[in-house]
């Protein structure tokens, strides 16, 4: 079976930085070994990434809900350490995509970027991905989010969650009730 593995936002902001969520770290570096343990059984690795402006509307002090995190080309925007290095030295093609670039708008979900969403619409297709396991940070937000839009482009029977490794604000709630609504499967594999 062709899988793809969809990870979002492992970044160190919402690992140790500005907008933490519980027990991101534990969950990152297990998925980082996790990775490890699977070389070869995803053909294709995505991470994503939020990449803001300094000034983008999601932050408390432009009138948003979150305090400032994930600035473009900062220390707090970069991909988590041992996960970037899991992604590369397991097979299997790696590409990171990224959301939230323009000032005025926010994308919790990575489909949300038209670009983005373009590219993974593609490259599923081209590589005839049967089943896409979805996990990051954080679960109740940026994670249901792209869960719910990738579901509306390519049906709930396509996504399995990974939720070891989706720590969530919420502790979950928002995460588990979409799975049971759907009746998704949520395991390793």
């Amino acid at each position: 079976m062709n899988r793809l593995l969809l990870i979002i936002d492992p970044q160190n902001d919402f690992i140790c930085g500005s907008l933490p969520v519980g027990g991101a770290e534990y969950a990152m570096n297990r998925l980082a070994d996790y990775i490890s343990r699977n070389s070869g059984k995803y053909l294709l690795k995505i991470a994503t990434a939020d990449r803001h402006p300094f000034f983008h509307c999601s932050f408390t002090d432009c009138g948003g809900e979150w305090p400032r995190h994930c600035v473009h080309d900062t220390a707090g925007a970069a991909i988590w350490q041992p996960l970037f290095l899991s992604l590369y030295e397991t097979a299997g093609a790696v590409r990171f995509l990224y959301k939230g670039e323009c000032e005025d708008s926010d994308e919790y979900s990575i489909f949300k970027n038209r670009e983005a969403s373009q590219i993974i619409r593609e490259l599923v297709e081209k590589e005839n991905i049967e089943k896409i396991d979805i996990c990051g940070l954080a679960g109740d937000v940026c994670v249901l989010q792209s869960l719910r839009d990738g579901m509306e482009l390519f049906g709930a029977e396509k996504f399995n969650v990974l939720t070891a490794y989706s720590p969530s604000l919420d502790g979950g709630t928002l995460l588990h009730e979409m799975i049971e609504k759907y009746n998704l499967t949520c395991d390793e594999f």
